[in-house]
């Protein structure tokens, strides 16, 4: 007696009919390199790995922080960890006698280091703002919009990716004093914006290509044109892209020093070149410094932490079922 495998084949009695082996081992899911990596970092190994690579990662803030609050002459004789009791048993004791605000009440008495602030706020700001604007609408335009030679300029604009910071430097500054904008706010604005659209278009129209076609074939059969699209579909679903540039511009342009020392007006320079200023006249006001550099870094990481939600969040998930 033979029995019928399920490709009709004839077999042995009491052999078992169903898929092959080599059928049984295609049939099953392959996990991709990044699913063997995120099973692996789920392991309490790898975590506790990884927090204490956070931690020592973390030492210099930690030592920032410390020396902003300790009086100058105890951070000349001994180091930012003696704010706590070493000789003590772990965990260690904070001592509180050695903090004081007063270092933070120089710094807001120091008036350059104030108006320095509040130029890099002028700065970074409008330069955030307008590569944000503009690159959204560009990178739109190059995803949905059919013009003569997208292509390439769009090949033109990913060409200027490449192109330093440096390059341009001198010609751009002949430019900007020509036009009597050297040494201006307005100049490291639009010196920061021109540098900043590039890698702006190119983020954005990437992303915008990749929203589903029935969306905007939708909003148009309702009546929708190009600029109410572009606001009421293309924008809150960009969302998460828009958030990452507004973050990169931010960081980039606020923590900038070549630009600052070259464009900005040097009797109220950004902040970053207001410090290095300070320690070039004043090598032993730490007092100034040391508060002074802790600010200049917690208010980008508020930025950061204020759209960490839009940064990690994909919007895009379930747009479509």
């Amino acid at each position: 007696m033979t029995t019928l495998t399920t490709d009709g084949a004839a077999g042995a009695p009491g052999t078992p009919s169903g898929p092959s082996a080599p059928a049984q081992e295609a049939a099953r899911p392959r996990t991709t390199p990044a699913q063997r990596v995120a099973a692996l970092t789920g392991h309490w190994a790898v975590r506790f790995a990884l927090v204490v690579i956070g931690l020592f990662w973390l030492l210099p803030t930690a030592g920032l922080l410390s020396s902003s609050l300790r009086d100058p002459a105890d951070i000349s004789i001994s180091g930012w960890w003696n704010i706590f009791d070493l000789n003590g048993s772990f965990p260690w004791i904070l001592n509180t006698d050695q903090l004081t605000w007063s270092n933070y009440d120089a710094l807001f008495a120091n008036e350059q280091v104030m108006e320095s602030l509040w130029t890099t706020v002028l700065i970074t700001v409008p330069a955030t703002v307008l590569v944000v604007v503009i690159g959204a609408l560009a990178g739109y335009a190059f995803a949905w919009m059919d013009f003569p030679g997208r292509d390439w300029w769009f090949l033109l604009v990913v060409g200027l990716l490449v192109v330093p910071v440096q390059v341009a430097l001198v010609p751009v500054a002949k430019l900007f004093n020509t036009l009597g904008i050297f040494e201006t706010t307005t100049g490291v604005v639009l010196f920061h914006t021109a540098f900043g659209l590039p890698f702006a278009i190119f983020l954005l129209r990437n992303f915008f290509a990749e929203i589903p076609r029935e969306l905007l074939e939708a909003a148009r059969l309702d009546g929708a044109g190009e600029l109410r699209l572009f606001t009421r579909v293309v924008m809150p679903l960009g969302g998460p892209a828009i958030a990452s540039l507004g973050i990169f511009q931010f960081l980039w342009v606020w923590n900038d020093m070549l630009v600052a020392l070259i464009f900005a007006d040097s009797t109220n320079p950004p902040i970053t070149v207001a410090l290095q200023q300070q320690m070039r006249q004043f090598g032993n006001n730490i007092d100034v410094l040391a508060p002074g550099a802790f600010i200049s870094m917690l208010i980008p990481l508020a930025v950061f932490f204020a759209f960490q939600r839009q940064f990690v969040s994909g919007v895009m998930a379930g747009a479509v079922k």
